[in-house]
């Protein structure tokens, strides 16, 4: 498992009954993870603390108890980025801490090519791993349907005083996209995804990972760069093994450009714990 142990302001204090407690730089969050199994808490007292409260409703989706006032954004720092935070309507905050390792491994990769790269970034929600290339000077296009992510990524690319770099967003379906990007002949050197179980395009349009991931990645084959460097599938979908991502890069990236493919899991580290909460998968195609 790649864990994430450097992440100074962000924290699992505890976890216990399906719940995490958790610290944003200066902000106690409680929200629901399906992964917390066990039901006693090590540190019970810390819990009454808490800012704010997921609570799940039993007819489906749930809403925030506000204990105390947080302010609209509030913020965290990851090394040298910055990213702009809510409290969303389905227990989201706009970030996925554990995905720090994601953004190293990306940052490393392009600095050590020394040279101009252009990373295609799926599903790109609110632009962290958008924000991790620019300030690692590359070049992105963005791609998510909701525009109301793609208008929180360009959010987070102003807070971190990259709005003058190479950056393109695009409110779309990426599998649509993808499409007439090939017919555009353009071609990419890193291609990032990070594709939801189920999700609608931009005009309705139904995403299943079972269903559309393999073709997706087929077609992405086609936007490679001759000097080609990394292709990074991420997923949260618990009906996907880590292999199951690894045979899918392996039956199309790597037939494209023979490379180094790899998978794990990934998590978090809980403070002062040996305890670990994992939180989805990552494969990884590499050039050789």
């Amino acid at each position: 498992m790649r864990v994430v142990e450097d992440f100074k302001e962000y924290q699992i204090l505890d976890m216990a009954d399906g719940q995490k407690l958790e610290k944003w730089q200066n902000v106690l969050l409680i929200r629901p993870d399906p992964q917390i199994i066990w039901p006693t808490p090590m540190f019970r007292e810390q819990w009454d603390k808490a800012d704010a409260i997921y609570r799940r409703s039993s007819s489906g989706g749930g809403n925030w108890e506000i204990k105390k006032d947080i302010p609209t954004p509030f913020y965290v720092h990851y090394r040298d980025l910055t990213f702009c935070l809510k409290l969303m309507g389905f227990k989201h905050t706009g970030l996925f801490p554990e995905q720090a390792t994601n953004w190293n491994l990306i940052r490393d990769v392009i600095t050590k090519e020394k040279r101009p790269i252009k990373v295609l970034n799926l599903f790109a929600y609110t632009g962290a791993a958008s924000v991790a290339s620019l300030a690692s000077g590359a070049s992105v296009v963005h791609v998510d349907s909701s525009r109301g992510m793609v208008d929180w990524a360009k959010e987070n690319v102003k807070v971190n005083h990259l709005e003058e770099k190479s950056i393109r967003f695009i409110v779309d379906d990426c599998l649509k996209f993808v499409k007439r990007e090939i017919r555009r002949g353009n071609k990419y050197d890193i291609i990032l995804m990070d594709p939801p179980s189920f999700g609608r395009g931009s005009k309705k349009e139904v995403w299943t990972i079972e269903e559309n991931l393999y073709e997706l990645v087929q077609l992405c084959t086609e936007l490679m760069s001759e000097k080609f460097v990394l292709f990074l599938i991420n997923s949260y979908s618990t009906g996907l093994s880590k292999t199951v991502l690894e045979n899918i890069l392996y039956l199309t990236v790597n037939k494209k450009k023979k490379g180094v493919i790899s998978s794990d899991e990934i998590g978090i580290k809980m403070q002062n714990s040996s305890l670990i909460l994992p939180c989805g998968v990552t494969a990884i195609w590499q050039e050789k």
